[in-house]
């Protein structure tokens, strides 16, 4: 039996918009009619300008800076569509802001990303839609469904475009966390694998010890699931050189660039840095050496296929 609505709807909240209208321009449908503002004091102010009674809803809203408000307004749309009767409402979140703190690193710590999986499910989301969480793991912090896209056969499939000799190239994961991450790539690109060896003394400061594996007189490529600080991949991109890389570019899924990300990119020996528009870049932080790939026809197929009850594996093949 086939639970979802009678019709699809996408929306978006005010971090996604331009992805959201690729997306709904990947599927032929038109945007849902909504609007978010603040009242005087601040709060949050939502309204939906068409019935989604009976509808199959996909809100669209990457959890990125201001990470607060941005969850904010996706509670709150949630929410005002379950009073409407939507049929069924899946949170469309490109990128899972508060991932990272997904355990407890020492005593009395919260872990953010277990509340912000009760606050999207108690908000009346049915099911979620993601990519590239930074620890899997995530997915089981919920109690209704996940679909978890990847971003390597993106980074991948373009990145076959840009290499002459694959057997000339090695995936390089910055760190232990994104091995499996950088064997993908690797394995879909048909290049070898090394690893940075990174030991971080506080939070977002790292410091690189060594590399395991051969890099020398190599093109070496990068893999992440994110950018932040960029102190890591910064420092990693520093390392590979050292130890003989011929060049080095990066693909990463996340644009967070916080901080001194943009400033650090720009002195590094990356030639070339690669995102996906999980999260938007603004102006300010565009460089030379930056290309930014869509995500929004991976992010249609797979609505379409939760619209029409079909599986998201076959995606990753």
């Amino acid at each position: 039996m086939n639970f979802h609505g009678k019709d699809i709807k996408i929306f978006a909240a005010s971090a996604s918009r331009r992805m959201a209208e690729q997306i709904a321009e990947c599927l032929g449908l038109p945007m849902g009619k909504s609007e978010v503002g603040t009242f005087s004091d601040g709060e949050i102010s939502v309204s939906l300008f068409e019935s989604v009674r009976g509808s199959d809803c996909f809100l669209i809203q990457s959890t990125c800076a201001p990470v607060n408000n941005n969850l904010m307004e996706l509670l709150i749309l949630t929410d005002a569509m379950k009073r409407a009767s939507a049929a069924r409402i899946t949170a469309v979140m490109p990128y899972f802001g508060y991932a990272r703190q997904d355990r407890k690193a020492k005593a009395r710590d919260p872990i953010s990303a277990k509340l912000c999986a009760d606050l999207i499910t108690t908000a009346g989301a049915d099911r979620v839609l993601t990519m590239d969480l930074h620890a899997p793991q995530i997915q089981g912090f919920f109690n209704i469904p996940v679909d978890h896209l990847l971003g390597v056969p993106l980074l991948a499939a373009h990145m076959r475009g840009e290499i002459d000799d694959p057997e000339r190239c090695v995936a390089v994961s910055p760190d232990l966390g994104s091995v499996s991450r950088a064997r993908s790539f690797a394995a879909r690109i048909g290049c070898p694998l090394a690893i940075v060896d990174k030991r971080r003394e506080r939070a977002n400061v790292s410091e690189v010890m060594h590399v395991i594996g051969d890099v020398r007189d190599r093109d070496v490529i990068l893999v992440d699931d994110m950018v932040d600080t960029a102190g890591t991949l910064c420092n990693a991109a520093q390392a590979v050189m050292r130890e003989g890389a011929r060049r080095v570019t990066a693909c990463t899924t996340h644009a967070v660039l916080s901080g001194p990300a943009v400033e650090r990119i720009a002195r590094s020996p990356l030639e070339k840095l690669f995102l996906l528009d999980t999260v938007p870049l603004p102006p300010e932080k565009e460089l030379p050496n930056i290309t930014v790939l869509s995500a929004a026809p991976l992010f249609a197929e797979a609505i379409e296929r939760i619209y029409e009850d079909k599986p998201v594996s076959p995606m990753f093949v």
